[in-house]
């Protein structure tokens, strides 16, 4: 398990609070029911039947799982008055790069675990993504992006990209340093969760004393984070991320949009 983040675990467990995770799911997967509602996080497993998603990637099984755990929760409540809180806690490094995995369609379990999601924010489930390491790619997308509040601990191993940085120099034909430069004057370029919070997709940001493995405090400061977050869902859209200065052409594009449609 050397170099494999055990961050998105050690965080389901201290907010699990010993709760069971469930059955039937693969053991990459680990879900429970607690008070605040439904949590789900991806976890490695070195012993995964497809080795590109050993490491904490999103693969064919994740994107599967994940959409059927959401999915279940919303058949539950859908009669319901009260729908669940799901709370998604986002540790990704990527999705699974693989020849296996595109060949049995990879992006059909990844749309299926972000439709999942969304269908449930649009049924009035709170959808609350906390980040507490690398949420990367179509990874993030499939696990997290889709919440109606996103919350990202203050660390520099909480990272948001759509890849990383060696695949991103190789795309750009730049080397890294270079990417690390152009990102210093171009927010979306960089990796940091400052320049993430600057595009005005983060309902919050968090400072806390052990991110690897949280101490009672720091269970304690996010948990009342995810209760204020439920609570501050009023609608079901995702409006609200394009308040921040660094989006005002977004805004604008889309007031065009409906002026001219």
């Amino acid at each position: 398990m050397s170099g494999i983040s055990l961050r998105g675990l050690n965080w389901f467990n201290a907010l699990s609070g010993g709760a069971p995770a469930f059955a039937g799911l693969p053991p990459s997967l680990r879900v429970a029911d607690i008070a605040l509602g439904r949590l789900l996080t991806v976890v490695a497993d070195p012993d995964n039947r497809f080795p590109r998603a050993r490491q904490g990637e999103v693969g064919l099984l994740e994107g599967w799982g994940l959409a059927k755990a959401v999915d279940d929760a919303v058949v539950a409540d859908r009669d319901q008055a009260h729908k669940r809180a799901l709370i998604a806690i986002v540790d990704v490094p990527s999705q699974a790069y693989g020849r296996r995995e595109e060949a049995l369609g990879i992006h059909q379990a990844l749309a299926g675990a972000a439709d999942s999601y969304a269908r449930a924010r649009l049924a009035g489930h709170p959808v609350i993504a906390l980040l507490v390491g690398k949420a990367m790619s179509g990874a993030f997308l499939a696990h997290g992006y889709q919440a109606n509040r996103l919350i990202a601990l203050r660390d520099p191993g909480v990272m948001v990209h759509a890849m990383g940085k060696a695949s991103a120099a190789r795309v750009t034909l730049r080397s890294v340093e270079e990417l690390e430069a152009l990102a210093s004057s171009v927010p979306p370029m960089a990796y940091d969760i400052d320049s993430y919070a600057s595009l005005g997709l983060l309902w919050e940001t968090l400072s806390v004393a052990q991110t690897e493995q949280p101490t009672a405090e720091d269970l304690a400061r996010v948990t009342e984070c995810l209760k204020q977050a439920i609570a501050d869902v009023s609608s079901a859209g995702l409006g609200g991320r394009l308040g921040a200065a660094n989006r005002a052409a977004s805004s604008r594009v889309r007031e065009l949009l409906r002026a001219q449609w």
